[in-house]
C-alpha cells in the first residue's frame, strides 16, 4: 500500500543526522594524532557514526514502508531497495551499505574497532550522508 511520506518524521530524522554531521565535523577538525589522543573523541564519534548510520537505515525504511518498497533483507539491504525505487543513484546506494555495516561493526563489536578507521570514516564518508538526504528531498520533491 502506498502512503505519503511523513513529513514531520523525515525532518525529525534528517534534524538528528544533521546534529550528528555537525559534531562529527567538528571532531574531524582535529589531527589524527589528536582525536586519537582523547577517548572522550573517539567515543564520542563512535556514538555519532551510529546515530547518523541510524537516522539513514529510519528514513530508509519509513520512505520503503510507506511508498510500496519491498521490505528490506537487512538494514543494508534498504538501500537496494531505495535503489530499486530510484530515490538513490548505485554509487550512493554502496557507500551507505558500507557504511551501515560499519555502524554494525561499532555496535556489535565496539571495543575492537580502530580508532584510526573511525577517523578515516569522518574524514571521507560524511559526504556520503549530504548526498542522502539531498537524493531523498529531490526525490521528495519530485
Amino acid at each position: 500500500m502506498n502512503k505519503e511520506v511523513d513529513q514531520v518524521r523525515v525532518r525529525e530524522l534528517m534534524g538528528n543526522m544533521n546534529d550528528a554531521l555537525r559534531r562529527l565535523r567538528e571532531l574531524g577538525q582535529l589531527s589524527e594524532k589528536d582525536f586519537l589522543a582523547d577517548y572522550h573523541n573517539t567515543e564520542s564519534a563512535k556514538y555519532l557514526l551510529i546515530v547518523a548510520s541510524a537516522a539513514t537505515v529510519d528514513l530508509c525504511n519509513h520512505i520503503a514502508a510507506r511508498r510500496g518498497g519491498r521490505a528490506p533483507q537487512d538494514y543494508a539491504d534498504c538501500f537496494a531497495v531505495l535503489l530499486e525505487m530510484g530515490v538513490i543513484e548505485d554509487g550512493l546506494a554502496k557507500n551507505l551499505q558500507q557504511m551501515t555495516r560499519f555502524r554494525n561493526l561499532l555496535v556489535h563489536v565496539y571495543g575492537q574497532v580502530d580508532n584510526r578507521l573511525v577517523y578515516q570514516v569522518m574524514q571521507e564518508d560524511l559526504d556520503d550522508l549530504d548526498a542522502f538526504q539531498q537524493a531523498i528531498l529531490n526525490w521528495m520533491g519530485s
